[in-house]
């Protein structure tokens, strides 16, 4: 299966780099069909014309991105250049917290 996802121009580049190997998600409907071998399609955005593939190696459940994070070194969740609190900050207003206790988070672990 093939899956899309918009990623701010950051994050998408700390994937082509090779530092963020983790893409960190709210595991609702939507998402609870990712399967390992699946494929995802990653869009930068806001422009959504540059893009590349990468393949699901891995998936990894939480109750929140605060545990999530804290089990995870920062140079494999984003870049040694954003702290964790940082990208806590940055998931939190994307997700509610209220959202991240009803259905929980995920790492998908990607490969390139």
């Amino acid at each position: 299966m093939i899956y899309e996802f918009k990623l701010q121009p950051k994050y998408y580049n700390f994937i082509l780099k090779g530092t963020k190997r983790i893409e960190l998600r709210l595991y609702d409907e939507k998402r609870q069909n990712i399967k390992l071998g699946d494929t995802i399609k990653f869009l930068k955005e806001p422009e959504l014309n540059e893009f590349f593939d990468a393949k699901v190696i891995g998936l990894i459940r939480y109750n929140s991105f605060e545990e999530l994070i804290n089990d995870f070194d920062i140079n494999i969740l984003a870049d040694i250049s954003v702290s964790k609190k940082e990208l806590i900050n940055e998931l939190n207003k994307f997700y509610t917290k209220d959202d991240q206790k009803k259905y929980g988070v995920f790492g998908i672990r990607i490969s390139k």
